[in-house]
């Protein structure tokens, strides 16, 4: 996979429509929900195989931490270390940009995933979207 940081508002709505894709259309949550004020204000990534788009997340700073958010790959595409990959870019981008602490709310099914990647659970659960989340951690390297 190849991800890049989106630059064109055309590279923008390709991260919105795998996000769409996953989080509206797969698992339910409203659409105004997904695509929130906190866009404009985020650095976007997209993963493409073969020029098509498969993955998007972006990436916020506040409260002195890099913070992770909408992190999705399309379901055919799962099991293949994309996320994995998105994460790890993930916290390049947030090194880069002089954070050394990155935060996540992770929905409680991928609590394990996290967990391999360094992060600990800071919080109970909670519920956003209409999903149960957790909120994790991690010290930056």
């Amino acid at each position: 996979m190849i991800i890049k940081t989106v630059e064109t508002s055309e590279e923008k709505q390709l991260a919105y429509d795998v996000r769409t894709n996953v989080f509206v259309h797969e698992q339910n949550v409203p659409p105004e929900v997904e695509i929130d004020e906190f866009d404009e204000q985020a650095i976007h990534l997209i993963g493409y195989k073969n020029d098509v788009p498969i993955a998007a997340c972006r990436v916020r700073f506040l409260d002195h931490y890099g913070k992770l958010e909408r992190i999705c790959v399309l379901k055919d595409q799962r099991g293949k270390s994309y996320g994995s990959e998105l994460i790890h870019t993930m916290e390049d981008v947030i090194r880069k940009e002089g954070y050394e602490k990155a935060k996540l709310n992770a929905q409680t099914h991928a609590i394990d995933f996290y967990q391999r990647l360094g992060y600990d659970v800071v919080s109970g659960e909670f519920m956003d979207a209409g999903i149960p989340h957790v909120t994790m951690k991690k010290i930056l390297k």
